[in-house]
């Protein structure tokens, strides 16, 4: 069972707040403060009235958030470089649970009908290119490229949130909320890292519903290889590998050509002396810290937070009462259920 000192140190650490500056916007001490997070003392009603304004919750939310079952601090799964800070992922981890509590929160009030679901799979019993193959079977998903790949995790019930993360060494987070996982994607990175994220982060949600292992990462990698360039579709491309057959192979599939390269070579249709000759081409003309071709792919850019506070307005709820249904204290601060505005016309 989390507890409300969980909730407000999560919360916290989502603004990038220290316990001096909410303790200042809240008007209690940093010493109560501490207490308070630390569950040694529970927040008189008031206290805990304006610490949640600070915030930009409800009084509800917190209690609610305190209440859930596990953890309100779930570590959630991460697509980060070995470089990026602590305090960098900390901040965003945070974050990410704070969305999908007010995720939980609204969906205590709506619900939500998908058109598929993201099957979970035991990584122990089931290798991760199976599992992306299984998935792709039973969202019934044409043969070969992946168009819109947002759409189809968005159909699935899965609520993608792109934002600047302020940092190119996180490229995406995911964790579930009961029945609905909740993905985050730093829109930073160039589309075709963006689609192997998310790919990457669906790979976490079917096999890492319920225990990480030792080996998740390289798990999550492998499904998203599957999943958006599946086995059976490109091997026969990746033999006699150029750079021009590179540049036609991600505008085809929409991936980088290092992930390409990375593909071939785990396919074995490529020595690991082609691998690097290729990698050595790529580094000559500066494209392994930024590859051609990237801007000109489709974005992938998400909807499904955004029709569901359309269906929400259009059914008569105000901008405020969607922002308190979804746990937020007023409507400015309502950043993931954003109700269009409505304009009066002219008769």
């Amino acid at each position: 069972m989390s507890s409300l000192g969980e909730a407000i140190t999560t919360a916290r650490r989502a603004l990038g707040v220290t316990q001096e500056e909410l303790a200042e916007a809240a008007g209690v001490t940093q010493a109560a403060l501490s207490r308070y997070e630390n569950d040694l003392r529970e927040p008189e009603s008031e206290a805990l009235a304006r610490l949640a304004d600070a915030l930009g919750v409800t009084v509800p939310f917190l209690r609610s958030a305190s209440s859930v079952r596990g953890a309100m601090a779930v570590d959630a799964h991460m697509r980060k470089r070995a470089t990026a800070k602590a305090t960098t992922w900390r901040q965003l981890e945070s974050r990410l649970n704070m969305y999908r509590m007010h995720v939980r929160h609204l969906m205590e009030e709506v619900s939500l009908r998908a058109q598929q679901r993201i099957p979970t799979f035991d990584p122990i019993d089931t290798d991760a290119a199976d599992a992306a193959r299984m998935v792709r079977m039973q969202w019934r998903m044409p043969i070969g490229p992946v168009r819109s790949l947002v759409r189809w995790v968005e159909a699935a019930g899965c609520i993608v949130l792109a934002e600047d993360f302020g940092t190119t060494r996180v490229d995406g987070l995911s964790q579930w909320v009961d029945d609905y996982p909740v993905m985050m994607i730093n829109v930073v990175a160039p589309i075709d890292r963006v689609r192997l994220t998310i790919g990457h982060e669906l790979g976490h949600l079917c096999l890492h519903s319920s225990e990480p292992t030792l080996d998740m990462e390289d798990e999550a990698t492998r499904f998203a290889a599957e999943f958006l360039m599946p086995e059976e579709v490109i091997r026969p491309q990746l033999r006699n590998l150029t750079l021009g057959r590179l540049h036609d192979l991600k505008r085809e599939w929409g991936t980088s050509m290092q992930a390409i390269i990375e593909r071939a070579y785990d396919l074995q249709v490529i020595t690991s002396a082609k691998r690097t000759n290729l990698y050595k081409s790529l580094g000559n003309r500066g494209w392994r810290t930024r590859e051609p071709l990237s801007d000109e792919l489709p974005p992938e850019v998400p909807a499904l937070a955004q029709s569901i506070s359309e269906a929400m307005a259009d059914k008569g709820l105000s901008r405020e009462e969607i922002a308190e249904m979804a746990g937020f204290s007023d409507a400015d601060r309502n950043t993931l259920f954003v109700a269009p505005t409505r304009r009066l016309r002219a008769v």
